[in-house]
Formats: structure tokens, sequence, C-alpha cells
């Protein structure tokens, strides 16, 4: 189940072209230049410099790596007959290039918004950084790294300073392409009935109904759960529309229910667009970007790369001798369906990148190359189910089981063009409840595991939500927010990683739960084996996404017929077993849950008052402070040991942290910077505690 993949195409990207071609980006425009961080030093590297810009693309569909780009043949071509777009980029890189690293990293943006320096960094989130508080603890500046973002996704919303492109439209014979589309509204963080919502969610824009004043031909239904009964809502009910301040407005792209929309459920809109995006080609811009900042001394007219340097002989050549990308979430995604399409080698034959670092990713993949994509989609456990996401290749090494047919290898493509990356991979444990996450390492039924490829490294960091708590909030959600923060992991991977690609040293082992250990279960056996904490309320089950029937030209074309698509049966995900306290076990455990002062889990589910109760939380986990005596924990008929019983003195806690955070730094999943952060914050904290530590400095109430 992949896009088909012609032999002659795989040939000549074998062969290679017979000539050696620049990057595709023809012109740099420098629109800006200055400080970064009020040019504060960072260690032996000194300073850095900020540069905003556009780049402007010209892809050659001629060429191999470009046939897999759907609709490419209908996009507008330039005297060359090439296809034109531009689109944002930023660069951080050392004021003196000679005191960095010589590495380029590039950091995929998250519909937008820039996303590796708050995860590396531990940095005040920010698309303009310029402060020293966006350069956080300055960990990526003090290794050196030139740190490059730019714009791929065409339907990000405008503002914030959030990375913008601008990709072609394919039309056929002169005629625009019309096409029906599903949308899928549900209320995922509103708490109240509401009447207007838009058609598409995390800050993205939709395809626009092509006639905001008449729905007669589209079709309103709304079930309550994924695989439920669709229940027609008639024409005359809904329309086209928003409101803003109890006005209604016409749009084309929000859907306005007059009775209104309740929080829970599921409401499906099929109607008609024209003018699909030509996508895919976001993902060449993301390889020819790396590529020109890479491999380029200057562009097309003269405009040196910003990361070029001149020899001793005058002459202008790069500066990275490696290049790295990093991805969260829909990043890390964007990042395997590039692996998985072969866009990690440009047009002249160059692997862009030596080394990929997908975080958060889970099993999926997504729709950044296929006709009317939207790329914000992906599969939850109550949302967006049949959004192409999460389908084969999961493994990277062909498991040859019979439910994929033998065909499930991520790296295939990759093989065949003699290009693999090293790869790490990190989820945390949200990411096997609501993300298939355990699809990448077992078969397709779950009931064993996968072998993987040596130069893939694969990591659960157990315990831990899709990302650190923002909030005290808890929302829609039924239990206390999660707050493991992972930032010491992914710091001792990047590290790992350069060593791993520059010196052959090995990283650290892969940990993940596994099922030949017993450490990687069903949620129904989770929910037996799970401890009955007061007011605890168990889901028992997670995500298994289906194996969806989006129309037989789907997997060869791009171009979705059956619309809605049909689900069909699921793939089946596990997720990781728990100790007596609850505390996952079988990857990597970070003090939280080694020395724990209460219970971490990966699931939380949705409040009954917001709807959908049996369902979980896209984001975020669950978590119950241990009693703080043993009479409180009498009190509450809690099974947890009391933090009294367990720890002594604060002696007695502070010294099993610091022998927690050293056997971390021992087997490479954590740097000493960061386990002596953990074991100072151990020691300064109240005891015994009345607030819960939080990564990095600042406290969450616990009651």
């Amino acid at each position: 189940m992949r896009f088909a993949i012609p032999a002659l195409i795989v040939v000549a990207c074998i062969l290679g072209p017979a000539h050696t071609v620049s990057a595709e980006v023809v012109k740099i425009e420098i629109l800006s230049r200055e400080p970064f961080a009020d040019g504060m030093e960072f260690g032996g590297v000194g300073a850095y410099e900020k540069i905003r810009g556009r780049l402007h693309f010209a892809v050659d569909p001629a060429n191999p790596a470009n046939r897999r780009i759907v609709d490419l043949q209908y996009a507008p071509r330039n005297q060359e007959g090439k296809v034109e777009f531009a689109g944002d980029f930023l660069l951080l890189k050392p004021l003196d290039l000679s005191r960095g690293n010589h590495r380029l990293l590039y950091d995929v943006n998250n519909r937008g918004n820039l996303v590796m320096l708050g995860s590396m960094n531990d940095a005040a989130r920010s698309n303009n950084p310029s402060t020293p508080e966006h350069a956080g603890n300055g960990f990526l500046m003090r290794q050196g790294y030139s740190l490059l973002w730019s714009a791929w996704n065409w339907d990000v919303i405008p503002g914030n300073g959030r990375l913008q492109i601008e990709l072609p439209v394919a039309v056929i014979d002169g005629s625009p392409i019309r096409q029906k589309i599903a949308a899928e509204i549900v209320l995922s963080f509103e708490m109240a009935r509401v009447k207007s919502q838009p058609l598409a969610w995390g800050g993205s824009r939709c395809y626009t109904a092509l006639d905001a004043d008449d729905n007669s031909g589209c079709v309103l239904t709304v079930r309550d759960e994924p695989r439920g009964e669709r229940r027609p809502i008639p024409n005359g009910e809904w329309r086209f529309a928003r409101e803003e301040d109890g006005v209604i407005i016409s749009d084309p792209t929000s859907l306005y229910l007059e009775s209104g929309l309740e929080p829970g459920r599921i409401y499906e809109l099929i109607y008609e667009v024209e003018g699909p995006k030509v996508v895919g080609l976001g993902l060449a811009s993301v390889r020819d970007a790396i590529s020109f900042f890479r491999f380029a001394a200057s562009d097309e007219f003269g405009t040196p790369n910003p990361l070029a340097v001149r020899s001793s002989e005058g002459e202008l050549r790069p500066d990275s001798e490696l290049a790295y990308i990093f991805g969260v979430s829909q990043s890390g995604r964007f990042i395997t369906h590039m692996i998985w399409q072969g866009f990690h080698v440009d047009e002249a034959g160059r692997m862009v990148f030596d080394g990929a670092r997908i975080h958060v990713a889970g099993g999926g993949k997504g729709g950044f190359n296929f006709r009317f994509a939207q790329t914000t989609h992906h599969p939850s456990h109550l949302e967006g189910n049949y959004m192409p996401a999460d389908h084969m290749p999961f493994n990277y090494l062909p498991s040859g089981d019979p439910g994929s047919g033998g065909d499930n290898d991520v790296l295939a493509v990759a093989k065949q063009l003699g290009k693999v990356p090293h790869i790490m991979i990190t989820n945390n444990e949200l990411e096997y409840w609501t993300r298939s996450a355990s699809l990448i390492h077992t078969n397709v039924e779950g009931t064993r595991d996968a072998p993987s490829h040596e130069k893939v490294r694969i990591y659960a960091t157990v315990g831990a939500p899709h990302r650190g708590v923002r909030s005290r909030e808890r929302g829609i959600h039924e239990h206390s927010l999660n707050p493991i923060n992972v930032s010491p992991v992914l710091r001792a991977l990047m590290v790992a990683m350069d060593r791993w690609v520059t010196d052959g040293m090995e990283p650290p082992p892969s940990r993940y739960p596994r099922i030949d250990r017993g450490e990687l279960i069903s949620a129904a056996e989770h929910k037996k084996n799970f401890p009955s904490i007061p007011g605890m309320r168990h889901p028992g089950r997670n995500l298994q996404p289906p194996r969806v029937d989006y129309g037989d030209r789907f997997w060869t074309e791009g171009i979705m017929t059956t619309i809605p698509p049909e689900m069909g049966e699921p793939y089946i995900t596990r997720v990781p077993a728990c100790d007596a306290d609850g505390n996952s076990i079988g990857g990597i455990r970070l003090p939280e849950l080694q020395v724990p002062l209460g219970t971490f889990q990966g699931w939380n589910p949705r409040r009954a008052e917001v709807g959908a109760p049996l369902f979980l939380g896209r984001f975020e986990g669950s978590f119950w402070v241990f009693p703080a005596t043993g009479a409180e924990r009498r009190r509450l008929n809690d099974p947890r040991p009391s933090i009294e019983e367990r720890y002594g003195s604060r002696n007695d806690y502070v010294g099993k942290v610091a022998a927690a955070v050293g056997e971390l730094v021992r087997q490479g999943y954590m740097l000493q910077e960061d386990a002596d952060r953990y074991t100072e914050l151990a020691e300064r904290m109240a005891w015994p505690p009345e607030e819960l530590p939080i990564w990095p400095f600042w406290k969450l109430e616990l009651r």
C-alpha cells in the first residue's frame, strides 16, 4: 500500500543525471540581517546572527527526483520548462562560521511554527527568535550548529510570524480541477456548544467551497464515534458561514449550524472544491533548501549562500560539512514521508541530510503529496481516523508478515537509490495511545516484534505526554496533566547523532517496549493491570488506525476517488506495560519514573461533560501524585505507597535521583549538564514536597 514507483524512475534515480546540477534554489533574497539574542556569546562559538529572507525555487518536472510529485505535470512552467514557486526562510548562524561545528541543522516547521529552539534549548516559543529568552539554555548554539527553517506547507494561515509559501495550482488543459472532499469538524478544545467552526483546524487553511450561498450539492452528517452511524443533517439547517459577535457572515471556509455543534461529536461535510495546490512541492522545497545551503556557493544571480566562506585562494565554498534534519509531531511525520518517497535525495542525486531526528511522529506519514491534500490532518483516537497518515509501510526493514503483504519497508526507495541516512526515532508514551507508535517496531497484527535497519535507532520515552505542559488547566481532560518534559533526551541524542554520523561511534542502543519481553501489551490488558488509583478512569483502549480505501487511483496517482474514504479492518497497536505504581516500563525511564513522586501516563480521557468520554485527548497525558503520608494513603485507600513511605528523607530522595541520572548519563540518554540540573532541582525542592518540580524550573500545583 504505497505510491507506485515505476522501474524506469527507480533506475534513473539510482544512476543519477548525466551531469551535475546545482540545488534548485535559483535565487536567495535576503530581507534582513541582525544580531541574534542581543549579540550574546555562546561559549567558544561566540555570537550568532539572524537572517530572514525568501527562497525562489525552479523544479524540473523531467528530473527523476521530482516524478513522485503528484500533479506536477499540471503546474504552470516557465520558459525553461520548470515549475517556479517561493517561500520564506530563517537562518541562525555563528557570526564567525570558523568557530561553529560546520553542521547544518534543519528544523521542519510545524504548521508554520518554529519548534527546534523550544524542544532542544528549552527556549521561549517564538517564530521570530530575537532575544536571549528565545535562545533558552543556548544548547544548539553552544554546539555550533547553523539552524535553518523554511516554509513548506501551503495551508498555513498568515500571522504571528509563521513561515509562508506559495505553491502553484494544478490545471488540466486550461480548465480547473474539481473534486469533492471530506472535512471532519470536531470540537477538540471547546467545552460548550458553538454555532460555527472553521473547516480546518490547527491554524490552517482549507479548500473553499465553490459556492458559499448554495449547499444543495453538499452532505453534512454527524456521528458519535469514528465508525458510528452517520446521521444526515438537512441542508436547510446549516450553511457556509461563521458567527462573529452574534453576526452571521457568509464564509466558504466555515460551517454554521443553527442548532449548534456539540463537543465530542464528529461532523463530516462532503463538498466540492477546485484548484488543488501541487502540495508535493513542499517536500521538494525542504529538500532543495537544505541542498542549497549545504552544497551551493551562490544562487544563479551570484548572491552568496550565507553559509559560504572564502578559502585562502579566494574561492567561495559552503561551510556545512554535514546536515541533519529534525522534526516534531507533524514535522516528524513529514521527515518519514520524505524518506519513504525519496525526497531526501536532490536533483543531482545527492543525499541532502546525513541524519534524521524524528520525534513524536508515532507511526505516521501525512497528507503531503496527493491531490487536494491538507497537511495538518492526521488520525487521532476520536478525530480524523481516515486521514492519510497511518498506513504502510511502518517498519524499517521488510517485515514479510502476511498482514502487510510482505511490503512494509519505509526505506525501500532509499535503498534503491543507495542513499540511506542515519535515522533516530523518538516517541513518547502518548504516541502509543493516540498515534500508533508501536507499528514502527511490530508487525501490523501486533503479534510480534519487527526487525530494524542497522542505520535506524528507535527510542520510547515512556510515561511522557506528546509535549511538555503549557498550562495548569486540564481543559477537556479528565485528569491532571502529565508534566514530563523530554528535552534532556533530545539533547543527548542530538550529540549521539553527530558522533554516529561523524565518527561512526555507535549511539545508545534502541530502547522501546517489546512484545517478546512482555513490555508491550493491549490497552485492555493495561487497564486490568493498572492500580486502582482513587478518581482514576482508565480508557481501556487506544487508537487502532483503520486500513482505508481511498479509491483505486490513490496509491498510483495520488487522487482520492472514494469520498468519504471507507474504513476497513484496523492495524493492531500496542501500549507499554506498567509497574505496580502504574508507571510504564520497557523504554527510556526518566527520573520522574525511576524515582517517582506520582504516576505518569501517556493517556488522558475526555471529560464526560465535553462529550466522547470514551475517547482520549490528542496531546495530553495524566498524572496522579502519590499520597504524602501513610495516613493519607490509608484514608484515600490508595494502593500506591506514599512519598513518606518511599523516601525517608530529602537526602534519600536526592541520592536516588543522583543515581538515576548518573546511570542515564552512562547509558548515553542524558548529558551531564542535564543530570546536574535534575540533582540541583531535587536538592532545592521543599520536603516533604508540597509542589511537584517541573522541568526546567517552574512548578505546577498538585491539587
